[in-house]
């Protein structure tokens, strides 16, 4: 990801604008990064990866009944290791 400084991004803006078509651009202020240009597609395509988060109470009943009935696939035994300290 190519880096610019604030006023290097105010002086070139066009210019950073087509990189961005290609590869994001971060935007510095004092050395730290501060914000990112990207294309629309780019965003578009995060944006399409963004999960939604529910309370329990958002869940309905059909939810629910299809969450108790769903099993793990086979080849992921490993993971049941992660719940053994797990406390509700």
């Amino acid at each position: 990801m190519l880096k610019v400084s604030a006023a290097d991004f105010q002086r070139n803006i066009g210019r950073y604008q087509d990189i961005a078509l290609r590869e994001p651009v971060a935007v510095t202020r004092n050395g730290r990064e501060s914000c990112v240009l990207l294309s629309v597609d780019e965003y578009q395509r995060l944006k399409r990866r963004d999960r939604r988060v529910l309370a329990v109470e958002d869940f309905s009943e059909e939810d629910i009944a299809a969450l108790e009935k769903a099993e793990v696939p086979a080849g992921y035994e490993h993971l049941d290791e992660e719940l053994k300290d797990w406390k509700p």
